[in-house]
């Protein structure tokens, strides 16, 4: 197997975290700096991760550890305040509602969660995360809002510019959007990267792995799109050490170009990271 040094993944779950996760963050680290990864993206549901990416490039000798915010119910949903703070310390993701997102609860049959619409307008909060993000020259990433909700969201971060923008695993049920969603998105808006994952939840905590599906997607839509992360940290899935060179290898064997292999867990993260 080649190697893959160099290497960035900008989704991974670690522990701490209020679910059980496969790894700590000190163990994630000593993976990726076994593995010649040049670095990574903390992301929990309920949680900063940036103090934690702080401490772990204090500890780290090759790899860099980034932190990014969810804007769940825990940091106070679509709140400016908790965003500003998070980019200005350091963060490189803003994820919408992912969890709590009105999408996610009602896919699950359950009552509430966070909109960012009224009508067929973004809520006020939204449109000045939305700016904050533009400043900072952040990642926008779509989290598991709707697909109408995807839409509106994309259409104002077009127009302020927002140069960074990840649709969160596409094929997830929860989010749902097609091949043909996913190429009418690229007609019709810039800056908008598609994050395909290792593996996808499937219901009942069961998962199913997600490379063919993402080998198709790539093929469909074009790897100059395509953001290749794990979105590892579950216990019922692999520790992220396997999935990340598994999922290379998979590609390798499916004849995927080693320019677009690059450009998908190399080049593309680094522009997202604003570290050319």
């Amino acid at each position: 197997m080649k190697t893959i040094k160099g290497v960035f993944d900008l989704h991974i779950h670690s522990a701490p975290d209020i679910r059980t996760r496969k790894h700590d963050d000190l163990e994630l680290l000593s993976q990726a700096e076994s593995l010649g990864a040049a670095g990574f993206v903390l992301k929990s549901h309920q949680f900063p991760t940036t103090e934690r990416a702080w401490i772990l490039n204090k500890l780290a000798r090759k790899t860099i550890a980034y932190g990014s915010i969810t804007l769940n119910y825990a940091v106070g949903g679509l709140n400016p305040t908790a965003v500003r703070y998070a980019l200005e310390l350091g963060a490189k993701i803003v994820w919408l509602p992912t969890i709590d997102a009105r999408n996610h609860r009602q896919k699950e049959s359950k009552q509430g969660g966070i909109t960012i619409k009224e009508g067929k307008r973004i809520v006020p909060e939204l449109l000045e995360i939305l700016r904050i993000i533009q400043q900072h020259n952040a990642v926008l990433a779509t989290g598991h809002i709707s697909k109408d909700e995807i839409y509106a969201v994309l259409e104002a971060a077009n127009d302020l510019g927002i140069s960074h923008i990840v649709v969160t695993h596409p094929e997830f049920h929860i989010v749902d959007l097609s091949i043909e969603d996913q190429k009418n998105i690229v007609s019709n808006f810039d800056n908008v990267y598609f994050e395909r994952t290792f593996a996808q939840p499937i219901g009942n905590g069961n998962y199913q792995n997600n490379l063919p599906a993402n080998v198709e997607a790539i093929r469909e839509v074009g790897y100059e799109t395509t953001l290749v992360s794990t979105d590892s940290g579950q216990i019922e899935n692999p520790p992220w050490n396997e999935s990340l060179p598994a999922y290379i290898q998979f590609l390798r064997e499916n004849n995927i170009e080693e320019d677009a292999i690059d450009w998908m867990t190399k080049k593309l993260p680094a522009k997202l990271l604003n570290i050319y």
